[in-house]
């Protein structure tokens, strides 16, 4: 699509200026386009904040919203722990993005769900994401409980509001923790050098500012950690989140100097980065109540490839 700007129109930044044409598209979407390049002005790119000039031609590549694929795909692999009319107990692969969204552009578990347990379909509050609860990152691997009736979701749901739900996970991380274990009781917040990354921030909720976004919101995280094994120049953990915090492992990890093996993105220039293709983070405990009050527990061992890689430290 081309717009031609007029004398009869009032002139803003680039975003602003093409929001006013075109209300149907959000500002974050139009400033998406305008970071890929996707929008021009005269067949140059430039950036949201530039300001158009009368006889200046805007040209948008894409006008409309990419819509998420959740059709059923059998093709989709993981692994069935247990299954009740209630719930599906499933260990996730890591390289499996847990629910399809506005940017992914490729078949997640919940493609596979579907295919397996159409029944969940209506399961849930958001049609992206049928009886999912709790997610696990692309690169993580481990155990995940799917609702598979309404009654359910709620009820799980609850309990991880409550922080009733037990949630544990190995992981191995760089260099030597010296203490047996201890607690990260730091909030998490947007990086504010980085789109996209979260941040450990050592200061009161509200008190940072971002340069041009105002005040960052952090939320209160608290991640406790136990150590197995050292090894090398290397720790196991068992650890345990209190809080459910976007990439709240990895963030507090990495902010004792103690970022994941695998991670490329929350680490630091010290570490000697390890080849994985993934995070050496895998959820091995689950519990939770059931509809009917007992508690649920489960487990799961490293995967193969962890496995193997650990061996090759000792």
């Amino acid at each position: 699509m081309k717009i031609q700007v007029q004398q009869s129109d009032k002139i803003d930044r680039l975003d602003k200026f093409i929001a006013e044409k075109l209300p149907n598209l959000s500002r974050s979407f139009l400033q998406k386009q305008i970071k890929t390049g996707s929008v021009t002005v005269n067949g140059e790119k430039q950036n949201a904040h530039f300001k158009p000039a009368i006889g200046d031609i805007i040209e948008i590549e894409k006008t409309e919203k990419d819509v998420p694929d959740i059709s059923a795909n059998k093709d989709i692999k993981f692994d069935i722990v247990e299954e009740t009319d209630d719930y599906i107990i499933i260990n996730k692969p890591s390289g499996l993005v847990v629910h399809p969204a506005e940017g992914i552009h490729e078949q997640t578990l919940v493609n596979g769900l579907l295919a397996k347990y159409p029944d969940i379909k209506n399961v849930g509050e958001d049609e992206l994401r049928p009886g999912i609860v709790h997610r696990l990152d692309r690169d993580v691997s481990g155990l995940m409980v799917i609702a598979r009736a309404q009654k359910m979701f709620e009820h799980l749901k609850k309990q991880f509001k409550e922080r009733s739900i037990d949630k544990e996970y190995t992981a191995l991380v760089h260099g030597v923790i010296e203490e047996e274990d201890g607690m990260i009781d730091t909030p998490i917040g947007r990086s504010k050098t980085k789109h996209g990354k979260m941040a450990a921030h050592p200061k009161p909720v509200g008190d940072l500012i971002s340069k041009g976004r105002g005040p960052i919101i952090d939320r209160e995280a608290q991640t406790k950690f136990k150590v197995i094994e050292r090894v090398k120049h290397y720790t196991l953990l068992k650890v345990k989140i209190l809080t459910g915090r976007s990439h709240q492992i990895r963030v507090h990890l990495n902010s004792i100097q103690h970022p994941i093996v695998g991670d490329t993105l929350y680490t630091n220039k010290r570490v000697k980065p390890q080849d994985l293709n993934r995070l050496f983070l895998h959820a091995s405990e689950l519990g939770f109540d059931d509809l009917d009050g007992e508690h649920k527990e489960y487990k799961s061992e490293l995967p193969e490839q962890l496995k193997q890689f650990y061996e090759t430290l000792n």
